[in-house]
C-alpha cells in the first residue's frame, strides 16, 4: 500500500476558473471571465492546480489538454505527459469535455480537473461514472462534493490513490443559476453523480442553510453586532443571512451573496469587489463579519473571494469576526479557509471563536 503503481491519470484546467470572484461577478461562466478581465482579475487555477500537483511524489503519467489547460503546468512540475488534444486560445466548456472523453478512451484510472462548479458539470457530461474524478478547487461556485477542502489536500487523495488506495464513492455534482446568483437569488440544483476517491479531504455538497427556523438565533448575533459597532469603523459583511441579519438590524440594505460595506449606519459600497473594499478600507480600522458555508464550514475561500487575503491582512486577523447560529454549527462541526494564501490559511487553524447569539460564543476548530 506504501508503493506506487503505473498509474495513468488525465489531467484539466479551466484557465479561467475563480477568475469573477475577486471582482465581485459570482463566476466566470459563458463570456463573464471578459468582464472579469477588464475589472483586473487575474487567472488562478494554474497556481492552485501547482499547489495540487506539487505535492506527488514518484514516478507517473499524464494525459493532458496543451498550453494553459494543463500542460503547462506539468512542465513547470517536471511531470510526464502526453497531449491528447489541440485545442484553440481561449478555451471553452466543450474542449474541456473533449478531453475527457479521450482520457475515458484511453483507460485513465482518475480524472484530477481544476475548476468550479461549471467545470464539474462539463466533467460529469464527458464521464458519467465511468472512471473517477477529483476536483482542485478554483472556482468561485464549489458546491459540488467532488472537491477536495484545499488544493493540498487534492494532491495528498491523489497521491494515496496512486499507492493503491483506490476505494470510490458517489458524489453528487451540483451548480447555481449564475445570472439569478448575480441578482441575489439562489437556484442551485443536483445535476448527478460522478465517483471520486473515497479517502477523506473531500467537502460535502453544499447544505441549504436559506429560510432555515433560526430566524431568532440570527436576530440574537446582528443585535449584538450592531450594538457593539464603534463609530468611524469600516464594518464589512460577507455573504449569506447571517451577516444579512446584522444589516436587517441596522434598517439597511445588503445583497445576500454579496460583499457589502457599512461606516457608521451608511451602506457605502454594496456588492464590492477586492478592490472597491481595499479603495475605502485605506488606513481606517475596520472589521469583516462573515460566517462559514453551511456544512463545508468554508470561513474564506469559498463564494466570497472578494475577501481576500489582501483585504483580511489590511483589516487584520483579530478584526475577523465569524458569526453561525447553533443550528448552523449543528450541520458544521469544523470550520475551514482556502483563501489562496497558505500562510493565511495556517494562521487561521486551530480552535476559532464564533458569535453564536447574543454575547455568546463557541470554540470551533478550523483546519
Amino acid at each position: 500500500m506504501n508503493r506506487f503503481r503505473t498509474v495513468l491519470l488525465g489531467f484539466v484546467i479551466n484557465p479561467i476558473a475563480g477568475m469573477g470572484g475577486s471582482v465581485a461577478l459570482k463566476g466566470t461562466d459563458g463570456d463573464a471571465y471578459r468582464i472579469a478581465l477588464s475589472k483586473g482579475a487575474v487567472p488562478l487555477a494554474r497556481g492552485r492546480a501547482l499547489r495540487a500537483l506539487g505535492r506527488l511524489e514518484g514516478e507517473m503519467k499524464f494525459l493532458t489538454a496543451p498550453g494553459e489547460m494543463g500542460a503547462e503546468a506539468l512542465d513547470d512540475l517536471g511531470h510526464a505527459y502526453e497531449v491528447v488534444l489541440g485545442t484553440p486560445t481561449p478555451s471553452s466548456a466543450e474542449d474541456t469535455r473533449r478531453v475527457c472523453r479521450i482520457f475515458v478512451e484511453r483507460g485513465v484510472e482518475l480524472i484530477v480537473f481544476c475548476g468550479g462548479d461549471g467545470t464539474a458539470r462539463d466533467v460529469l457530461d464527458a464521464v458519467g461514472d465511468k472512471v473517477p474524478v477529483i476536483g482542485i478547487p478554483s472556482g468561485v461556485k464549489m458546491h459540488s462534493a467532488v472537491f477536495a477542502n484545499t488544493p493540498e489536500e487534492a494532491g495528498d487523495t491523489i497521491e494515496r490513490f496512486v499507492k493503491g488506495e483506490t476505494e470510490t464513492r458517489s458524489a453528487e455534482i451540483m451548480d447555481v443559476d449564475e445570472d439569478a446568483f448575480r441578482s441575489g437569488e439562489l437556484r442551485a440544483r443536483l445535476y448527478g453523480y460522478v465517483r471520486v476517491p473515497d479517502l477523506g479531504g473531500l467537502q460535502p455538497p453544499k447544505g441549504a442553510v436559506f429560510g432555515t427556523s433560526d430566524e431568532e438565533q440570527k436576530e440574537a448575533i446582528a443585535e449584538f453586532v450592531v450594538d457593539r459597532m464603534e463609530p468611524g469603523t469600516v464594518y464589512v459583511l460577507g455573504p449569506g443571512t447571517s451577516t444579512k441579519a446584522v444589516a436587517d438590524r441596522m434598517g439597511l440594505a445588503k445583497t445576500l451573496l454579496g460583499v457589502d460595506v457599512y461606516v457608521d449606519g451608511k451602506a457605502i459600497l454594496t456588492d464590492a469587489s477586492e478592490n472597491e473594499i481595499l479603495r475605502v478600507l485605506g488606513d481606517r480600522k475596520a472589521k469583516i463579519v462573515t460566517t462559514p458555508i453551511g456544512r463545508q464550514g468554508f470561513v474564506l475561500g469559498r463564494g466570497n473571494q472578494q475577501l481576500s487575503p489582501r483585504v483580511v491582512e489590511k483589516v487584520g486577523l483579530e478584526n475577523l469576526l465569524i458569526v453561525a447560529t447553533p443550528t448552523k454549527l449543528a450541520e458544521t462541526p469544523v470550520l475551514h479557509s482556502d483563501s489562496g494564501d497558505i500562510a493565511l490559511d495556517r494562521r487561521l487553524r486551530g480552535y476559532r471563536k464564533v458569535l453564536i447569539g447574543y454575547d455568546q460564543y463557541r470554540m470551533v476548530r478550523c483546519r
